[in-house]
């Protein structure tokens, strides 16, 4: 190594560092930490009517705390990949714990819609530097085939919150009212900090030089790629299929068929499930090429929402309604999972840079595209929850379209 890498590379701490005796509990640690971003989104869907009701405003205001921290979550994961390269993972992922908990706590407590939305673009940026700075954590700390065990694992971990946050929050909903999902929150917060307090530590070898101009040519390079940036646009639009029946359950169990959060919660138990089946297919599925495959799902897809529209009018039940949720959350969790792994494997050797464009940008475009679709649809009844899947799908129609002659396989 010369003397001018040695300039630019900082030796991190060794103190409070990652060492054999405590990396099986930091990994456990970090894994407890992965769906944070899950958990944070959806533990309190059941709970959307009753806080309407508390806060004296219409439905599209409450769902649009969720976009608040999409929309934050987003932005800073673009962002935030560079910060604790340079500055190391530990310190900032104690502080972040620490002040999503006290947001949550902030919460709790407030009266006021717009502190609300504040806290929750708080908790978007903290829990941007708590996720990204995990999944760094198992490459500082593993190697080979570890590496790779634990790597593949974070989609699993992380797809529990989405399946169980939403049930477990419709009992909590039930029993105590909407702030327990924040007390739980900040509980979970303030918990988490004190156990990575005691047995975790730095796990960064070196420090990387903050040099903008630098990572700024590699940005530009990565975004000026076609089927990237337009991949992740499928992606974000993907997502937000998915998020408009999130958003929207609460509502049309509670108040058009009349039932209790606790419905909601399996409801949303249902839906999270589905999603991962989709996930699942799209990594085991083999058949055609990738641009076949996207089409094939689309058409799919569409043909399902065409008929979501007609029948469930007629069919007024939840059952029904819920079978072709399940369905299409399958397709959208498929076509997902394709594009996910397309785009964190586009570019190698800015690996990093392509997981923070590909999931910050994604949540940037679920942000913008579910922001317009509730500002122009009240999604109510089936029906109108159709018409929101068909904008969406339609959508993914016209990209598919542009990108089936650009994906590199």
């Amino acid at each position: 190594m010369n003397d001018q890498t040695e300039e630019l590379i900082e030796e991190a701490p060794k103190s409070n560092t990652i060492t054999e005796s405590n990396r099986k509990r930091a990994t456990i640690l970090a894994f407890a930490l992965v769906p944070l971003s899950g958990l944070a989104t959806d533990i309190y869907l059941p709970s959307f009517p009753n806080m309407a009701l508390s806060f004296k405003v219409g439905p599209s205001s409450i769902q649009y705390t969720i976009i608040c921290f999409l929309l934050s979550y987003g932005i800073a994961q673009l962002f935030v990949g560079s910060i604790i390269d340079s500055f190391g993972r530990y310190r900032i992922n104690l502080a972040s714990l620490l002040v999503f908990a006290l947001s949550s706590f902030v919460i709790v407590f407030t009266t006021d819609i717009h502190i609300v939305y504040l806290m929750r673009v708080v908790q978007g940026i903290t829990t941007a530097f708590i996720i990204v700075g995990k999944r760094a954590f198992f490459v500082d700390v593993y190697t080979g085939e570890k590496r790779r065990h634990y790597t593949s694992m974070l989609s699993i971990v992380w797809a529990t919150a989405p399946i169980l946050a939403p049930f477990f929050g419709g009992y909590l909903q039930k029993s105590f009212g909407w702030q327990s999902n924040f007390v739980v929150l900040g509980i979970y917060g303030v918990v988490m900090f004190l156990l990575e307090l005691i047995y975790s530590g730095e796990s960064i070898n070196v420090k990387h030089p903050f040099h903008p101009k630098a990572i700024f040519k590699v940005y530009s390079t990565l975004i000026s790629s076609a089927d990237f940036t337009f991949g992740i646009v499928v992606l974000g639009v993907c997502f937000g299929t998915l998020m408009i029946f999130s958003m929207s359950a609460p509502f049309i169990v509670e108040h058009l068929f009349h039932l209790s959060s606790v419905a909601t919660g399996y409801c949303a138990l249902l839906s999270g499930t589905s999603i991962f089946i989709g996930g699942i297919l799209g990594k085991t599925l083999k058949f055609g090429s990738l641009s076949k495959k996207l089409i094939l799902a689309n058409i799919t897809q569409l043909v399902l929402i065409g008929l979501m529209y007609v029948l469930t009018p007629v069919y007024t039940s939840l059952p029904f309604l819920m079978m072709f949720v399940v369905l299409i959350n399958i397709i959208c969790g498929f076509i997902y999972n394709l594009f996910f792994t397309y785009c964190l494997t586009r570019f190698p050797l800015n690996a990093g840079v392509a997981s923070g464009l590909t999931s910050g940008g994604s949540y940037l475009v679920t942000s913008f595209v579910t922001s317009v679709l509730f500002g122009f649809i009240a999604i109510k009844d089936p029906s109108s929850l159709a018409l929101g899947y068909l904008v969406f799908g339609l959508l993914i129609t016209g990209l598919l379209l542009f990108l089936r002659k650009k994906l590199a396989y």
